[in-house]
């Protein structure tokens, strides 16, 4: 099935939000192309505790020779960090800007600090667009970007195993977040026919599923840097290959 398919799939299955919310449902992401279940993947007892977003708070020491080499304090005027890289990084501070702002937005809501439409107007197509640019943002680093790092440095494959298992975590929490959205604003302007405690609780439930998402982006992300930036400023792009 192609991915515009596999996305209408999901929709009828989770159910449109009503009209004048949005044109269609909030999209809900596909699995990775190759379907796997990365956690199968995962190896030993320890290693699967270092792959857990809740509880690491950090990459494995044995994945970190290169980040002790070139902390973080270094990269930015880095003759090594290259155009690639920085958008890369760009990518990921607006991820996580996005994710703050769109909670802002939903306390200040539920605060009754923001009325209903503009909160919905500013609020559905902003979550749209990080749905589908997360989604699409691994997408390409799982098939293109990570192969390339793994030919470049084949020790770090168990930091990029890593990362994959952190894809398919991160990917059923976008696509629980999908599904509490469209719940929570089709309660949110279902008017006197929706019981307020109804309405409540899509919206706790939609402030869990995406406080959860967020924690473990940001989480995500930050080892992914600490992978990936290092080894890029000790080879250099064109030497990867990017």
């Amino acid at each position: 099935m192609s991915r515009s398919g596999r996305q209408g799939e999901a929709q009828r299955a989770n159910g449109c939000m009503p009209a004048g919310i949005s044109a269609s449902c909030l999209w809900t992401p596909s699995r990775s192309a190759d379907g796997r279940d990365r956690n199968e993947n995962a190896g030993s007892a320890a290693m699967k505790q270092s792959f857990d977003l809740d509880t690491r708070t950090g990459l494995p020491v044995d994945l970190t020779e290169l980040l002790r080499k070139y902390p973080r304090e270094t990269w930015t005027d880095h003759a090594n960090l290259g155009a690639t890289a920085r958008f890369w990084l760009q990518r990921h501070d607006m991820f996580r800007e996005l994710g703050a702002a769109m909670q802002e937005a939903l306390s200040q809501h539920r605060e009754g600090e923001v009325a209903l439409d503009p909160f919905r107007r500013w609020f559905a197509p902003r979550l749209q667009f990080f749905l589908t640019q997360l989604e699409d943002h691994h997408q390409i680093e799982d098939h293109h970007y990570f192969p390339v790092f793994v030919r470049a440095e084949s020790r770090l494959s168990p930091g990029f195993e890593l990362l994959e298992n952190d894809h398919e975590v991160i990917h059923a929490d976008l696509m629980a977040v999908a599904e509490t959205a469209n719940r929570f604003l089709a309660e949110e302007t279902g008017g006197g026919a929706v019981p307020p405690d109804a309405a409540r609780y899509a919206g706790d439930a939609y402030a869990e599923a995406s406080g959860r998402l967020l924690d473990r982006l940001v989480r995500h992300l930050a080892d992914e840097e600490d992978l990936i930036i290092p080894l890029i400023l000790d080879r250099g792009e064109a030497a990867i290959g990017i």
